[in-house]
């Protein structure tokens, strides 16, 4: 019988354990990878592997050698070209959940000052970006701002915005229920914006977001409107609940995906 010729057709307990393991490795890779750039590259790379073997199977020797020469020497030339996302994936990878479950966090306390926080700068007309970390550090945003170690409380996040105070023009960072730092510049988004009344805060809310998992609100100076900035997408006009239900759940918000433009006005 065929499956006697060939045993390895008829799994034992362990072969099954494995391929269960496999599965589970994949699974959690495809969500870790999933909304970011570094999806974007994974499915580069599986389209050159494609043509590698297209090549290989219809005998084209030039482009196989090329190819073979790309991935060679293109593992070297990745890790130069795309180490901010091999670091945001490392720094991933080396937060535990248990660590952030002995620090005893209460985070609908910390919610309730962002969102009270948030509609007081709204009300006011007040530009505003608080970034609140998730599981991948923001530690490598802190340095072009002024490190702190104070309480988020709603009043210290309204008096830091405060227009003309030396930190109101830069992003707030959020660790836990601690501001750790203030007047942060972040990264803008790499991807081109379509709608021009997306403003330099909303542009930089979608860049860290395209990089990490934190949860990003802005509140805009020139229409006094709330969003939230999550996965690279742009949820616009939310209200101060719907901030507060974000936080306090760290549930995934159902994000519009917003139209982007080479060119942004200021926020």
């Amino acid at each position: 019988m065929l499956l006697e010729r060939l045993p390895f057709l008829v799994p034992d307990l362990r072969d099954l354990i494995e391929i269960l393991l496999v599965a589970l490795v994949f699974y959690r890779l495809l969500l870790f990878l999933a909304g970011t750039r570094a999806l974007q590259i994974l499915l580069g790379l599986l389209l050159l592997v494609l043509v590698y073997f297209l090549a290989v199977l219809f005998k084209l020797n030039m482009i196989t050698t090329l190819m073979g020469l790309i991935f060679t020497y293109g593992a070297f030339a990745a890790v130069v070209v795309f180490q901010p996302e091999l670091r945001q994936a490392l720094a991933r990878l080396g937060t535990s959940r248990a660590i952030r479950l002995l620090t005893n966090t209460d985070k609908h306390a910390v919610a309730d000052e962002i969102s009270d926080a948030v509609s007081r700068l709204a009300r006011n007309g007040t530009g505003a970006i608080i970034a609140v970390e998730g599981e991948v550090s923001l530690n490598d945003y802190l340095e072009a701002g002024t490190e702190m170690q104070a309480n988020a409380s709603a009043d210290l996040l309204a008096t830091i915005f405060t227009p003309y105070s030396p930190l109101h023009d830069g992003a707030v960072i959020i660790r836990g229920n601690q501001i750790i730092a203030a007047g942060c510049v972040l990264p803008l988004t790499q991807f081109p914006v379509t709608d021009k009344s997306l403003g330099t805060r909303h542009r930089a809310a979608l860049g860290l977001s395209e990089e990490t998992d934190a949860v990003v609100i802005v509140v805009s100076e020139e229409t006094s409107n709330i969003s939230i900035a999550l996965r690279g997408m742009l949820r616009r006009g939310v209200t101060a609940d719907q901030v507060l239900e974000a936080l306090a759940g760290r549930t995934r918000p159902t994000l519009a995906l917003s139209e982007s433009s080479s060119k942004a006005s200021p926020a």
